[in-house]
């Protein structure tokens, strides 16, 4: 699975509770008995995200004596599930467990979990300061069922540079893919034998897009209220229009012979945004930091909001990314010292650094009064942005719940490259996706009832 891309909480907990925030002095008041929960916490991150986690890992075991969390890193979210499938057999598995969004409805249906929303009842604890849009996903029938932890959205990267060598003004990026297609045009540079050596436009093979794309012009992606209201039986992209309109946009780009498609690899559009081989790219929020150390000052990088299909369109985007989930294992003491670690590790201070970090949006909105943050937007202005379009988007465009979304990106994703190989229309490429989509949502509906 590609990878896929942010709001703070106040902590109310009760005096004699084991939680002491983002205090660095170190809590011994319940080690007087001896016992220290021990609890494993298994992650997606690599790399600079994995350096990351372990170190707020570090820092909540030593703020307090009650609670060790060992932190493992399990490799990419699909091979997480495959190992918490296996260890599920045995209750070997972690006591928390960062899961990407698209296995919400998976894990709702596992019942692995245990919802969050029970320890947020049972501690009275107010999320109110947490951002609204992030919640959301993750809320069902009313019920938070997993902490939003690395949150993100798409926006649209731009050359400022090469705007202003095509006479373009550097502070109008385009609003609707109507812009897009006519600055592309501009953008685009051919050597002395014709060939491309700028792309005016750019976006990676990726289902993600897709479904933004439809958020964006205000519909749903599968029936009952993109299964929020009930489970989905079906995908809506087909009846509605939404899909069509995304597909024949991406082939006409194209064909137009301005749009650069280097393949389904998000990290592959990315370095040739940073090497000068395309002007605009759309990419995760969660990629700004990487993509300006890239860039190193070679060009200016601006950033705008998620172009429109059409300019009347009135949705907004969804968020990507993933959340902790609190396992069941049958162990009362556990899990509660796990919600004492989930609520540190979205606590304002933490995600502060994760934010300066990473790249993800901070969760709780708290984070954005402090001065380290303050300073983490003036130097990278580019980073509001995200931070405006996650707060004007509706909450109706939080996205849909599918058991099979792991299979049906990929199905988008096969489809998108038949028809840009000329082997499909548009309107057959989506066609296609809806039928192999819905086949899999019926099977997978009858073996989780």
């Amino acid at each position: 699975m590609k990878k896929k891309v942010i709001a703070s909480l106040i902590l109310t907990t009760l005096v004699s509770s084991l939680f002491v925030g983002c205090s660095k002095e170190k809590d011994t008041s319940a080690s007087a008995g001896g016992k220290t929960t021990e609890i494993v916490f298994w992650h997606s991150m690599g790399g600079v995200g994995g350096e990351s986690i372990n170190k707020m890992v570090e820092d909540f075991n030593n703020s307090q004596s009650n609670i060790k969390v060992t932190s493992q890193y399990q490799g990419s979210y699909d091979d997480a599930i495959n190992k918490m499938k296996s260890a599920q057999q045995g209750n070997a598995g972690p006591d928390v467990m960062q899961l990407y969004d698209i296995g919400t409805r998976w894990m709702i249906d596992s019942t692995y979990a245990t919802p969050i929303q029970k320890f947020i009842d049972a501690e009275k604890f107010d999320i109110s300061s947490l951002e609204p849009n992030l919640l959301g996903y993750y809320t069902v029938n009313d019920k938070l069922y997993s902490m939003p932890f690395n949150s993100s959205t798409p926006i649209l990267y731009y050359n400022k540079d090469a705007f202003k060598e095509s006479g373009l003004d550097p502070e109008k990026p385009p609003k609707t893919f109507d812009e897009i297609k006519e600055i592309s045009q501009r953008l685009t540079k051919k050597d002395a034998d014709g060939k491309v050596s700028q792309y005016g436009y750019s976006m990676a093979i990726y289902g993600w897009f897709v479904e933004q794309l439809i958020a964006k012009q205000g519909q749903t992606y599968a029936n009952n209220e993109n299964g929020r209201k009930d489970k989905a039986t079906n995908v809506d992209f087909d009846k509605n229009g939404s899909a069509v309109k995304v597909f024949k946009l991406w082939k006409e780009l194209f064909d137009s012979g301005n749009f650069g498609n280097f393949g389904r690899k998000t990290s592959d559009t990315q370095n040739a945004f940073i090497a000068g081989k395309t002007a605009i790219m759309i990419d995760s929020t969660s990629v700004l930091n990487s993509v300006m150390k890239g860039i190193n000052g070679n060009f200016e990088v601006g950033t705008a909001f998620l172009p429109k299909l059409s300019e009347g369109d009135k949705g907004g985007v969804s968020i990507g990314g993933g959340s902790l989930w609190i396992m069941d294992k049958k162990d009362e003491a556990k899990q509660k010292s796990a919600f004492e670690f989930v609520k540190f590790m979205v606590s304002s201070e933490q995600q502060v650094f994760w934010n300066k970090s990473t790249g993800y949006f901070p969760v709780t909105k708290k984070a954005y009064d402090s001065a380290e943050l303050k300073e983490t937007l003036t130097k990278y202005p580019q980073f509001q942005t995200a931070i405006d379009q996650l707060h004007e988007s509706p909450l109706e465009s939080r996205g849909a719940l599918l058991g099979v979304f792991p299979e049906a990106r990929q199905t988008i994703e096969t489809n998108i490259e038949s028809m840009l190989q000329g082997k499909m229309s548009p309107e057959e490429a989506v066609e296609n996706s809806a039928k192999t989509i819905n086949a899999a949502i019926e099977k997978y509906n009858k073996t989780n009832k």
